[in-house]
């Protein structure tokens, strides 16, 4: 039996794995803002799932939730899950809109992981799976405050990985394509702006709100594939999820190669004689 620590995990891919953890047969404790998606679940497993109220965005809370954690249990497996999906263009969305996105997606992660590590450490190792997304490799128009705290978290775990590795602590970035997991309903939409409406920040829109954008990714099948990469014997730094993801982040990742390679005399001509 393993032990999860789990960051938004009253929905979404949070919810599901805390379904999917518990009845296998491990214990979980399962944090978010909101406890009444858990409730019954508690009920259910009162033994093996603890619920803990949290809101990432209070970094003094993240640290007392976290100790109070380890000080009782071994955690196997820290899974920074929290976050939302904000929408607008550059201009439209607010000051704001702004800082909730950072506050909660990127620093509310960094902070998660600076509070577990002196713990994981303490005990030999562990693992941690950063939710990023396919747009932590990619973008799309209108989604630029989200790209921005995912491109980040990545970074940052890209250098933490290796800063801990001589501990026992594994990083991999979870990478999910559009899944149908609700996050849709809960993207906080900026106003439009109608100079953006025949851009494809406009077309976009057009089709996030009409329903024609496409969400491939099953969200069963993907919270399946983010236990198997907790409990994988050899992690991968990154593991991309659905169809969509995987063709996007080759697509980008093949052409910026392609465009540092046409680059490399310039490159060069940069260096001291």
């Amino acid at each position: 039996m393993k032990t999860w620590f789990i960051t938004g995990a009253s929905s979404g891919l949070g919810l599901g794995m805390t379904e999917r953890l518990l009845a296998r047969g491990d214990a979980v404790i399962a944090t978010a803002r909101r406890m009444e998606p858990l409730v019954a679940l508690s009920e259910q497993y009162a033994d093996r799932l603890q619920l803990v109220p949290l809101d990432v965005t209070d970094t003094a809370a993240v640290r007392r939730v976290v100790d109070e954690a380890f000080a009782v249990h071994r955690i196997d497996v820290v899974v920074s899950n929290a976050g939302y999906g904000l929408f607008g263009a550059a201009e439209e969305v607010s000051d704001t809109q702004i800082d909730r996105q950072i506050a909660t997606n990127l620093t509310g992660s960094i902070q998660l992981i600076r509070a577990v590590l002196p713990h994981l450490r303490a005990q030999g190792g562990g693992r941690v799976l950063q939710v990023s997304s396919e747009g932590g490799q990619i973008a799309y128009p209108s989604f630029g405050l989200y790209h921005a705290t995912k491109w980040g978290i990545e970074g940052f775990v890209e250098a933490v990985a290796q800063e801990v590795a001589p501990f026992g602590i594994s990083f991999t970035l979870i990478e999910p394509g559009p899944t149908g997991t609700g996050f849709a309903s809960a993207v906080d939409m900026a106003p439009a702006q109608a100079a953006y409406d025949a851009t494809p920040a406009g077309a976009l829109r057009h089709a996030v709100t009409s329903g024609a954008f496409e969400l491939v990714g099953d969200a069963d099948r993907t919270v399946a594939a983010m236990i198997a990469a907790g409990d994988a014997a050899e992690p991968t730094r990154r593991v991309a999820l659905g169809s969509t993801a995987y063709q996007s982040i080759e697509r980008a990742l093949t052409a910026r190669l392609a465009e540092l390679r046409a680059q490399r005399d310039i490159a060069f001509s940069a260096d001291r004689d």
